[in-house]
């Protein structure tokens, strides 16, 4: 959740920050997409696999009418309208998605040139109950309220969203005003919400704005801003999630942080009622820390919680970030005292280094005093929390670290998050808190007592698996042109153009190259265009090249802004986004 004002050219540098073309196999033309301008729908509507739909505004689902939309349907959104697709109280969305054919939600962009912000995302707003007095109207420019004295069932249902990706999302409707990957809003314990991953969103993955909706199964991949943020009385239980970074991509407001988790009970630290209380368990919250992360996780956290937030995390593994758990106790209502008081617990975690900075497990930033006899580290290192441990000994794979497709020699991968037999990890669940064993309400309710830490669990079960077949851990490639094709396609070993970048990137524009390689001899014309598509300059027209590895001088006149270089050959056309900042 930001609460700065980006300057306009960081703005454009951090959230459409250029992404890597990799290998991938030429894109067949499609059917033209079903164009779904800025409206509501207001009847009960159905959307198909066998049509690939672009969200080209903001579309609304009105109270009352129900969207469903097919397993493996393609959903578009545009970034020059800012496609979203909001779901206001009262109605509902029945996306139920499955291992084989999920629904996708992805940019309207071509392979090779998407980012964060590419498009809106997915707005969930619902009638239970939240801790604002009055209604309160959706941020980031959406026509839609929640909360307030009406809001008051805590059973509400939304619908049901089931192996769905969400890719490239976080639109900056405004300065300051942003929209989320998926963002609930009041949404109740009747909806289902489970099997979700968000790729790339240019804000939060996932924020919770009250509500009591239970979740499970959900994957914050290489966001811009927290991976799991909540406020305004969020009380659901979420179970079994993975957030890993991109470490050079964060938000880069004035003051901005990037945390794995963020928690408020409300923007200014009030009593305000129901308090946030969301508890977390079986998360594995990861920033890599090679390359050196950017400098918004210079003081992350894997875990804020602040604002009298009374948030819990349970068996989980929290890694990269130079704090482990900060407590942040910047108003009357002080968010030590509900540690200090049990209603706010850090058990049975693992809070891991990586390496990078000189981390401290745990700490309190206070501006009004700190709860008498409270000590950080003595909290942190209580109750089963372990921090003595490298992310080395964890016993992990190396794809725990994947972000952004980053596998070697830029290759298509399913990354293997199973824990290996050798894993401490293995072992050490526990669930003897009445927080986890009290009995829950509500879709997704009950917590699965389970042996291990962390999201997934050993071979052989069902919890070391959940991540395989449905998702996608480098959507940068995948083509999204042939209507119910929502699985990764695969590289091709012999692609004619592999491994398109620019570097640096950004740019101060007077030295900037562009590199790819040629798998054989062939001719290629190199454009570079402005986001409207505008023709800036050609690289190369025609030109001859030989197998190998090439390299273009990009020319030192463009103008600071965002660009596209675009290659083509005979055989394919792929681009890349770059920035020039002077």
């Amino acid at each position: 959740m930001k609460r700065y004002l980006l300057a306009a050219l960081t703005t454009c540098a951090a959230l459409t920050e250029a992404p890597v073309a990799f290998a991938q196999t030429v894109c067949p033309a499609g059917p033209a997409a079903v164009v779904l301008n800025a409206q509501t729908i207001t009847t009960n509507t159905t959307w198909t696999r066998n049509n690939i739909y672009l969200l080209n505004g903001f579309v609304y689902v009105e109270n009352g009418a129900t969207l469903t939309i097919e397993s493996g349907t393609i959903i578009k959104g545009d970034l020059a309208n800012k496609g979203a697709l909001i779901i206001k109280a009262g109605a509902r969305i029945i996306a139920i998605g499955t291992p084989t054919q999920p629904i996708v939600f992805t940019s309207n962009q071509p392979a090779g040139s998407r980012g964060p912000g590419d498009w809106g995302g997915v707005v969930l707003v619902g009638n239970a109950p939240t801790n604002n007095p009055a209604q309160t109207q959706v941020e980031g420019g959406v026509n839609a309220f929640y909360g307030g004295p009406t809001a008051n069932n805590p059973a509400d249902n939304s619908g049901v969203m089931q192996y769905v990706r969400i890719e490239f999302p976080g639109v900056a409707f405004l300065p300051n005003s942003e929209i989320n990957g998926l963002t609930m809003c009041g949404v109740g314990s009747g909806t289902t919400i489970d099997h979700i991953q968000v790729t790339g969103s240019g804000d939060d993955s996932f924020e919770w704005f009250g509500g009591s909706v239970n979740c499970k199964y959900l994957i914050a991949q290489a966001g811009t801003d927290d991976d799991f943020d909540t406020d305004n009385g969020f009380s659901g239980r979420v179970q079994f999630g993975l957030a890993v970074r991109n470490p050079n991509r964060g938000d880069n407001a004035s003051g901005g942080e990037s945390n794995g988790f963020e928690s408020d009970n409300d923007a200014t630290g009030t009593a305000n009622t129901p308090k946030t209380s969301a508890v977390f368990s079986n998360m594995t919250v990861l920033l890599p820390t090679a390359t050196t992360p950017a400098s918004p996780f210079n003081t992350g956290s894997s875990a804020l919680i602040r604002r009298n937030s009374a948030q819990s995390i349970f068996n989980s593994v929290l890694a990269g970030r130079p704090y482990g758990l900060t407590l942040n106790s910047n108003s009357a209502n002080l968010t030590t005292a509900n540690a200090a008081a049990g209603t706010l617990s850090f058990e049975n975690n693992v809070v891991a280094t990586m390496g990078t900075y000189s981390r401290r497990a745990a700490r309190v930033t206070s501006n009004a005093g700190a709860t008498a006899g409270f000590s950080p580290n003595a909290f942190v290192s209580a109750a089963g929390n372990d921090t003595t441990r490298t992310f080395a000994s964890l016993g992990l794979s190396a794809d725990y670290l994947n972000y952004d497709g980053n596998c070697s020699s830029n290759r298509q991968c399913t990354p293997t998050f199973t824990l290996p037999a050798g894993s401490f990890l293995t072992t050490g669940g526990t669930f003897s808190n009445a927080k986890l064993t009290s009995a829950g309400t509500g879709v997704n309710g009950t917590f699965d007592v389970v042996t291990f830490r962390g999201a997934f669990g050993p071979a052989g079960t069902a919890q070391g698996s959940w991540a395989d077949g449905w998702t996608n851990f480098n959507p940068q490639i995948t083509c999204y042109n042939v209507a119910g094709q929502t699985l990764a396609n695969r590289e091709v070993a012999n692609a004619p153009l592999q491994a398109l970048t620019v570097s640096p990137n950004p740019t101060d524009g007077t030295a900037a190259t562009l590199g790819f390689d040629v798998k054989t001899a062939t001719t290629a014309t190199v454009r570079v265009v402005d986001l409207m598509g505008r023709q800036v300059a050609v690289v190369l027209n025609g030109g001859k090249l030989s197998a190998g590895p090439q390299r273009l001088l990009l020319p030192a006149t463009l103008a600071p802004g965002m660009y596209v270089a675009t290659v083509t050959t005979g055989e394919i056309v792929q681009s890349v986004r770059f920035v020039v900042a002077k």
